[in-house]
């Protein structure tokens, strides 16, 4: 049969962890979803991405796995090689009991031939859950602090009455709870892959990203952006107000003899999660130009005024 490397096809080595596998499957998907992938071949890349990821997130259907590719890999064989099953190997018995639950969907020809008899016997061992699925939300920052809803294509495929792949569509109505960070799962029960046999449906699992936008940094729940102030204002000090990721605008006491690169932390402004993060503002001087004779008089008597002053002595 035509050997597969399914770690090749996640990036991963024969001896990663589960949570390595997990890890680097969720990169994957991220990169090739139809719904959001740019990449040439998308949907084939997942299709094997997502087969990968059922023989290796799984601890027996992997240990099966490795008993044939242990000779294949001796053998220096690549994906596409033909490889034979080790004497003796007898792929139905091997992980009788084992939960292939995740393996619905249009598999590979080598997927069918290792775990073919399992899942046409499937019924017969009652039903299965099917397989959780990923995919990727993009929010903007202010939607984390205020929650908002969203709706959702979904791009799919079912089994129909026949045992046939058949394409599908759906339409999610997604809540997204003010709160969220980057990096976090969002988990919708029931819609990921179906079940086997009767068995319940698998999740989806989103993944909250915030939209790239310049005004605002965010490590977990805790915010940076940038006050611009003028030059009296650092030396000075002065109230300035301030429009904030939440929509709402602050009035903040920059203290006198303030620098460029001082960061001032406003507590709790940040994203509002459980405890709520914190906005940190980090000061720039916004030097104003010398354009009219007045101005630039101006500027020289401000020099004359720090004749020892010199800003590269620092």
């Amino acid at each position: 049969m035509k050997f597969k490397d399914y770690y090749q096809i996640l990036g991963v080595a024969k001896g990663a962890s589960a949570e390595e596998v997990k890890k680097a499957y969720r990169k994957l998907a991220r990169k090739y979803h139809p719904d959001v992938s740019k990449e040439a071949d998308a949907e084939q890349h997942m299709a094997d991405v997502n087969e990968a990821y059922a023989v290796l997130g799984d601890a027996e259907k992997r240990a099966a796995y490795d008993e044939v590719g242990a000779q294949a890999w001796a053998q220096g064989a690549r994906s596409g090689d033909d490889v034979r099953p080790p004497p003796g190997w007898r792929g139905s018995a091997h992980a009788q009991g084992a939960d292939f639950s995740g393996a619905e969907g249009d598999f590979s020809e080598f997927f069918e031939q290792m775990f073919g008899t399992r899942r046409q016997h499937a019924g017969a061992r009652g039903p299965m859950r099917g397989q959780d699925r990923n995919a990727q939300i993009e929010l903007d920052l202010a939607d984390a602090y205020h929650g908002t809803e969203r709706e959702l294509t979904l791009r799919d495929a079912r089994l129909d009455a026949s045992g046939q792949v058949v394409p599908e569509t759906r339409t999610l109505h997604v809540k997204i709870p003010k709160g969220v960070k980057e990096g976090q799962l969002i988990r919708l029960a029931g819609h990921g892959g179906a079940g086997v046999g009767g068995g319940a449906a698998g999740d989806l699992l989103l993944e909250v990203r915030f939209r790239a936008d310049a005004r605002w940094q965010v490590d977990g729940a805790d915010v940076t952006q940038r006050l611009r102030l003028a030059p009296w204002e650092a030396a000075l000090g002065a109230q300035v107000q301030l429009p904030t990721p939440a929509g709402t605008v602050v009035e903040v006491a920059v203290p006198a003899g303030s620098g460029a690169g001082r960061k001032l932390r406003l507590k709790g402004r940040g994203i509002p999660s459980t405890p709520p993060g914190d906005l940190y503002l980090v000061l720039d001087i916004a030097v104003p130009g010398a354009v009219t004779p007045e101005q630039k008089q101006a500027w020289q008597a401000l020099a004359s005024s720090y004749p020892g002053f010199d800003p590269r002595a620092a």
